[in-house]
């Protein structure tokens, strides 16, 4: 049974590291804004990426 627990969070700790590396690419390819909008929306990408990685590394750590 510990074998399905570690299976699951392995792909939790997958998701959450495709998640954040497509929220930090977004961050920097994104949709061209001008202003404050577009560095809003930046911020915010990058804030999720970064989440996103610190997650996926938390979840390695729990294997």
């Amino acid at each position: 049974m510990g074998n399905w627990i570690d299976a699951i969070v392995f792909g939790v700790a997958l998701v959450a590291f495709a998640l954040g590396l497509a929220s930090i690419i977004m961050a920097g390819v994104g949709p061209s804004e001008s202003g404050q909008a577009a560095m809003k929306n930046k911020v915010e990408y990058g804030f999720f990426g970064v989440t996103g990685l610190v997650l996926c590394v938390l979840f390695l750590y729990a294997l």
